[in-house]
């Protein structure tokens, strides 16, 4: 079996967002497994009543990379989000919640959207990762 790509993502805005959700998206049309393991402000982005409002973009992108992505949007980019729900029904990708951030952000699992899976911690995160590489974002 293929090892999988792990992706550990602790950023919330929806530049990083999106940049694992296509990092997610092209390793599920290679048929390679994913596990995704959302951290402290990304856990909190799939809050179901969040997931798709914006979440902004890191300092540095500014005006101009503002504009860029409203652009990419209105030419009809999809969305993080609606980006891994197309990876998940290609299949091999798992998205768990950190029980850790889940306590510290007061996060219950039904204040979750669909798209993650379930609740774990860290020593499942590594076992699921075997010597799958890990990308933190």
């Amino acid at each position: 079996m293929e090892e999988p790509l792990n992706l550990v993502l602790f950023s919330g805005t929806d530049d990083k967002l999106q940049a694992a959700a296509i990092l997610t998206a092209g390793a599920a049309a290679l048929g390679k497994p994913v596990n995704v393991f959302l951290q402290y402000w990304a856990l909190d982005a799939f809050r179901a009543d969040r997931i798709d409002t914006d979440h902004g973009l890191v300092a540095e992108a500014g005006e101009v990379g503002r504009q860029a992505v409203h652009a990419l949007r209105a030419a009809g980019q999809a969305s993080w989000a609606e980006t891994l729900r197309q990876a998940k029904e290609l299949g091999g990708i798992d998205i768990q919640a950190c029980s850790l951030s889940m306590d510290l952000l007061q996060i219950e699992q039904t204040d979750l959207d669909p798209l993650v899976d379930g609740v774990e911690g860290v020593t499942a995160f590594y076992l699921n990762a075997g010597a799958g590489q890990v990308v933190f974002i």
